[in-house]
């Protein structure tokens, strides 16, 4: 099976956060962050292995800045590590001021993913390849990630 760079999956989607997404705060709810979160990683996802896929769990979601009713929104989503059949999708969300354009990370997750062949069951996912220094860098990261995991399920079934 052929590797796939980083690049050729990422995805990048853009929103309007609008009152019926927001808290009486007037800031985003986290729920409708999450589902775009869920939405853009999962296409990243699919686009990379070329298969339907399942979230298998989200590992890490950190809300670090608000997203106010009428900020743009951001999300930008690339595959950082895969498994046999499972990927790690990386995604920032980006709150962005409409009028002066001032970005700011509000968000971030990390989402592992199944791919599914026609059978419904678990199937075998092509490599990533990273090439530049951020891809290879959050490759790194996301190794120790799934080996973190990994070690805490195995003290958790003690």
């Amino acid at each position: 099976m052929e590797g796939k760079k980083p690049a050729d999956s990422a995805v990048e989607s853009r929103y309007l956060l609008m009152p019926h997404q927001a808290n009486p705060h007037g800031t985003a709810f986290g729920g409708v962050i999450m589902a775009w979160i869920d939405m853009i990683a999962s296409m990243a996802a699919q686009r990379h292995c070329g298969k339907e896929v399942v979230t298998a769990s989200i590992d890490s979601l950190s809300f670090k800045e608000p997203i106010r009713v009428g900020d743009h929104v951001v999300l930008k989503a690339s595959v950082n590590y895969v498994g046999h059949t499972s990927m790690e999708v990386g995604v920032q969300v980006i709150r962005e001021e409409p009028y002066i354009t001032k970005q700011i990370i509000a968000t971030t997750a990390h989402l592992t993913f199944v791919a599914l062949g026609e059978d419904k069951h678990p199937c075998p996912v092509a490599p990533i390849l990273p090439e530049t220094e951020d891809e290879k860098r959050r490759y790194e990261n996301a190794k120790l990630r799934v080996q973190a995991r990994k070690d805490l399920l195995k003290k958790m079934n003690r």
